[in-house]
C-alpha cells in the first residue's frame, strides 16, 4: 500500500474505520495516526476520546494541528504507515491561524509518499460540498477552501475512495 491514498466521505459515514482498516496489517510501531483536533471544548474532548479509545494502543499518535506536512515526510521515510485523521480540521486549523492555505496545500502535497516509497500515507477528508450553500461567508469560504484541498489531494494521490454508510466506492487507483 505505500504511496498515498486519500479517504473522502461525510459526517459519520465510516471513513476512519475505512482508513483504520486499510493498516491493520501493519506492525503497531509502523503505524502512526496523526490527529489534527484539539480539544477545545467538552463534546470534542469526548470525542478525541473516543475516537483513541476506539483505535486502542495499537498505534502510535501525534496530535499535531497545523505541521502535518514535515510529520508525513519523516515518518514515511522510515518506513512508517501515517493516517492523517483529518485533513477539514487541519484545513480549519489553518484558517483559523491566518495561514495560507494553498501554501500548505503545496507543502503538503511535495511531502506526500509516492509508490514505492518506504512507507505510505492514508489522508482522511470531509466531502463538505454535497450539502446546501451556506449562508455565512465564513462557512462558504470553507466549503470553497475544502474543495480545492481536497481536489490537490486526489490528484496527487494514488488511491482515493469515497465512503457512504460505510462502503467505499472506489474514485482513484487500482
Amino acid at each position: 500500500m505505500p504511496g498515498t491514498t486519500l479517504i473522502l466521505g461525510g459526517a459519520r459515514s465510516g471513513k476512519s474505520r475505512f482508513a483504520e482498516s486499510l493498516l491493520a496489517d501493519k506492525p503497531g510501531d509502523a503505524r502512526l495516526y496523526l490527529a489534527t483536533a484539539e480539544a477545545r471544548d467538552a463534546e470534542m474532548a469526548e470525542r478525541i476520546a473516543r475516537h483513541r479509545a476506539d483505535r486502542g494502543s495499537a498505534w502510535i499518535t501525534i496530535e499535531e494541528p497545523l505541521e502535518i506536512a514535515p510529520i508525513i515526510q519523516r515518518e514515511c521515510g522510515l518506513g512508517r504507515y501515517v493516517l492523517v485523521e483529518c485533513l477539514t480540521l487541519w484545513l480549519s486549523n489553518l484558517m483559523e491561524a491566518g495561514r495560507d492555505v494553498a501554501a500548505e496545500t503545496g507543502r503538503l502535497c511535495a511531502a506526500l509518499p509516492q509508490p514505492g516509497s518506504a512507507g505510505g500515507a492514508v489522508l482522511v477528508s470531509n466531502e463538505v460540498g454535497l450539502g446546501i450553500m451556506p449562508m455565512n461567508a465564513l462557512a462558504r469560504a470553507f466549503g470553497d477552501e475544502a474543495g480545492r484541498l481536497n481536489q490537490r489531494i486526489a490528484a496527487a494521490a494514488d488511491k482515493a475512495y469515497f465512503i457512504a454508510a460505510g462502503l467505499p466506492l472506489k474514485l482513484k487507483g487500482e
